[in-house]
């Protein structure tokens, strides 16, 4: 606590001794000679007093307002924004996400039959439609998914093994249960039509050589003797899958196929059309060999 008396030394104008607030301390300002007391909490709060400019007393000021003969002292006033700091280090990096799982691959498609380098001149080339046989003729179907037993390749004999003129057989009322009905008509049924077609005519087929199946039968065309005469199905391909190779002629082609007991089925490789006609009929004959 300060007391003033005219005795001691007066703080004269404006000059006056700085007080120190602090939360929780009592400060003691004479006020006007009579002891005073102001008790300062740590808030905020805006604390005015007012300096006589001839005495220099203080007094608090409950209003925040003085007199023109007074200098206004303020006390917990916000001070001004101090210089921002320096920027922080950066954050040490997230762990990274894991990844997704990769889908499964797919299956391979793959090829149950692998072309054989047996084919072309001196069987050094694929196998393949269109390509020259080991028996010098033509291959007209590959079996790439070994769908038939027995068999890989299908080969057209060439046009200078072509038969003309050839009846199916001279026996109109011989009826071959093997080589009738779908069975008979089916890719792969050719060489077992032959044997059963020459087999069956014991008494007058083996003789007729002018027939379709003796012809391809007996044919050694390039050095193979195991030719026969195709099933409808085999001669469908052989005129599908050969057209403009193999020197075919515009007209029709016996199949080992029967459709009746007097009838026998035949391709044609003009329009590609397959027709029914009588045993005794003339047309073209077109040897096949598998293997």
């Amino acid at each position: 606590m300060f007391k003033t008396k005219k005795s001691q030394v007066r703080i004269r104008s404006t000059h006056f001794g700085a007080l120190m607030l602090t939360a929780g301390v009592i400060v003691g300002i004479a006020i006007g000679g009579v002891g005073g007391v102001i008790a300062v909490s740590s808030s905020s709060s805006k604390i005015v007093a007012c300096a006589n400019k001839t005495t220099g007393a203080m007094r608090y000021s409950t209003s925040g307002r003085c007199t023109k003969t007074e200098t206004k002292v303020s006390w917990n006033l916000a001070g001004t924004n101090g210089t921002a700091g320096a920027k922080g280090e950066t954050g040490t990096a997230g762990t990274n996400g894991t990844n997704g799982t990769n889908g499964t691959n797919g299956t391979n498609a793959t090829v149950a039959i692998t072309q054989l380098s047996t084919c072309g001149v001196g069987g050094t080339s694929l196998c393949k439609v269109g390509a020259v046989g080991p028996g010098s003729g033509f291959i007209f179907f590959v079996d790439y998914n070994d769908q038939y037993t027995g068999f890989d390749y299908l080969e057209a004999a060439p046009s200078s093994c072509e038969g003309t003129g050839k009846q199916w057989s001279s026996d109109t009322t011989n009826s071959l249960v093997a080589v009738t009905g779908w069975a008979g008509r089916a890719v792969g049924a050719g060489k077992a039509n032959s044997a059963a077609m020459i087999a069956s005519g014991a008494t007058s087929y083996v003789g007729d050589r002018s027939g379709a199946a003796f012809f391809a039968e007996a044919s050694t065309c390039g050095l193979k003797d195991d030719w026969f005469l195709g099933s409808l199905g085999e001669m469908k391909l052989m005129s599908d899958n050969l057209q403009g190779v193999g020197g075919f002629a515009a007209g029709g082609y016996w199949s080992s196929s029967e459709s009746s007991a007097n009838g026998a089925w035949y391709q044609g490789f003009d329009f590609g059309a397959q027709f029914s006609a009588g045993k005794v009929n003339v047309v073209y004959v077109r040897p096949v060999r598998a293997f």
